[in-house]
């Protein structure tokens, strides 16, 4: 089910520099412009509408994070811890022109192999869908929003 998220509205939100022809966005997770590619666009738009929308904290988002799948080094677009900082959202961006497949779906399980989120989101800054992991029934179902951010007393 593709969820109705308008992530323009967070453009306002960006800060954006032009350097020597090159444009950048800085990214307030890692504190540091980089270089403007569409990817990273909808990356650093997705955190705005986090924060702003579904009211995540900052300081649980994880940017481009290490981690081992089959013995090889990847790295998650986003990943949300919760309060007692499991795991708990895991998000994979990719550039608009990037159709969400299948293949898309099957790398972002792969990578919550280790992590076991609750939920898992791709988007694509046009199409997002995100899902429910049930873990007991080794299955997921598709939500019809981003859950919020839950605090300890949630």
């Amino acid at each position: 089910m593709k969820l109705p998220i308008n992530f323009l509205p967070y453009q306002t939100d960006l800060k954006v520099k032009k350097e020597q022809g090159k444009r950048y966005v800085f990214c307030t997770i890692r504190k540091k412009y980089l270089v403007l590619q569409p990817e990273e666009l909808v990356r650093q738009l997705t955190i705005e509408y986090l924060v702003a929308d579904r009211k995540y904290k900052r300081n649980s988002i994880h940017v481009e994070r290490g981690l081992t799948v089959n013995g090889l080094t990847r790295r998650s677009d986003i990943l949300i811890y919760d309060a007692d900082v499991n795991p708990y959202l895991l998000v994979e961006c990719k550039a608009p022109k990037v159709k969400i497949t299948q293949a898309v779906f099957d790398q972002i399980a792969r990578y919550n192999l280790t992590l076991k989120v609750k939920y898992l989101l791709v988007t694509n800054g046009i199409d997002s869908f995100c899902c429910a992991m049930n873990y007991a029934d080794q299955s997921y179902r598709f939500l019809t929003e981003v859950p919020e951010h839950l605090t300890n007393n949630s």
